[in-house]
């Protein structure tokens, strides 16, 4: 190997690349739980399938736009001098480590962040449509926005913009993104008439949990080298989502009068989305301070949707929109070095307001444009008898659950004829 290459932050980047990637099936077991029984398939698809296309996508111009040289030195978008992976092999490095190794973990970012997206417009969207506008989203939107927030020639990099992990380009991004395609496709048939429970609060449960384990190669793996920095993202990671997990159950006992298992399960995701652009400038009180606002400002933005009547179905906006903004905008006040508390004035927390509101705003537009594209070319919404009927059996020819097998269990087990219990 050329010199330079360190072997243990190879191990480190690799494995925190393989635990990102499993925070997409987390996701799909986090979601699929969110939704009725007639559509978990098909909710765990829609994260699945990103797997597929943005890992196509990402060899052949994704990495390219992303981390290629910047185009014309605008600051905007890269080059395709990286087009194929071009000029990349095992020994071509980035710091101390392989490019395929920076590749492969920036790859899990990208997947993961359109499968975010999903859980806004579940139980009414085109499968087909939602993998064209997850191509789509990620050339014109994902790909631009990290080259902005994380490549070195990128506008909002080269502002000062503090951003670790993911809180603009990958949260607010997101959380936006669904905004903007839930107003295209419109509100389930049924919304506020029927109920429309979690089919299934133990996989809610297990995909929060996976991916509360999963955001440890997230967040710590952004230091891209088992150092210190590594360390101090992993330990605020924790006790954030700790913290915020607790702030949503406070919220929901003042205002419902009980503690909820939904709850505990999206107040953790919450702070996991707030600390993420923090947790390596922030000390431990900064970190548990972002986590408890955050899972009150995230349970009250979730609440909004009703007042609002916009159909996020699964809280997108609410927990990764919210969470991302305030993750972002308080590394302004809780950094230990450039923030308010640290009496550094207000120029950092300007920075943030000034990237976190424009990736707002560009994600919004851009994204309700895509899907407006979509719905008026081979159009993005099923048909309405195709939804009340649900999406597994009538997209994918599937069911969650064999019914008939359990009704036949039901009669294996009853008495026989005639005898009393």
């Amino acid at each position: 190997m050329p010199k330079g290459f360190d072997a243990g932050d190879t191990s480190f980047v690799l494995i925190s690349a393989a635990l990102v990637m499993l925070m997409t099936p987390a996701l799909a077991f986090f979601y699929g739980g969110m939704v009725r029984a007639k559509n978990v398939l098909n909710m765990l698809l829609m994260s699945f399938i990103s797997l597929g296309v943005v890992s196509v996508l990402w060899v052949a111009y994704g990495y390219s736009l992303t981390f290629g040289d910047d185009l014309g030195g605008s600051g905007l978008v890269g080059d395709l001098s990286y087009a194929g992976m071009k000029g990349v092999t095992g020994t071509t490095l980035t710091g101390s480590i392989p490019v395929f190794a920076f590749a492969a973990f920036q790859l899990m970012f990208a997947i993961i962040t359109p499968a975010l997206i999903s859980g806004a417009i579940a139980d009414r969207a085109k499968f087909g449509a939602w993998m064209l506008f997850i191509g789509m989203w990620v050339t014109v939107v994902y790909f631009p926005v990290a080259h902005w927030v994380w490549q070195s020639g990128g506008w909002i990099f080269k502002l000062g913009v503090k951003d670790f992990a993911g809180g603009t380009a990958v949260h607010i991004n997101a959380g936006m993104a669904a905004l903007g395609a839930l107003l295209v496709l419109g509100k389930r048939v049924g919304f506020k008439k029927e109920p429309m429970r979690p089919h299934s609060l133990p996989l809610v449960m297990l995909g929060s949990g996976l991916l509360w384990f999963g955001w440890f190669g997230f967040n710590a793996g952004s230091a891209l080298a088992a150092n210190g920095t590594a360390s101090v993202a992993f330990f605020n990671t924790q006790i954030a989502t700790g913290a915020a997990m607790i702030g949503w159950l406070l919220w929901e006992r003042v205002r419902k009068g009980c503690f909820t298992s939904l709850g505990a399960a999206s107040g953790a995701v919450a702070g996991l989305v707030a600390i993420t652009p923090a947790c390596a400038a922030v000390g431990t009180w900064g970190a548990l301070a972002i986590g408890a606002l955050a899972g009150f400002l995230c349970a009250w933005a979730v609440s909004l949707k009703d007042r609002l009547g916009y159909d996020d179905s699964l809280d997108v906006v609410g927990v990764h929109a919210m969470g991302g903004l305030v993750g972002t905008l308080l590394i302004g006040v809780f950094d230990t070095h450039d923030g308010l508390l640290a009496d550094a004035g207000v120029g950092q927390l300007g920075k943030q307001a000034v990237g976190a509101f424009t990736v707002a705003a560009y994600s919004l537009i851009a994204s309700w444009l895509l899907a407006k594209a979509i719905d008026v070319t081979v159009g993005f919404r099923v048909a309405r008898e195709d939804e009340v009927v649900g999406l597994d059996q009538v997209v994918h020819a599937e069911t969650a659950y064999d019914y008939s097998q359990l009704d036949q269990a039901s009669l294996d087990l009853a008495p026989p004829s005639g005898v009393g219990l």
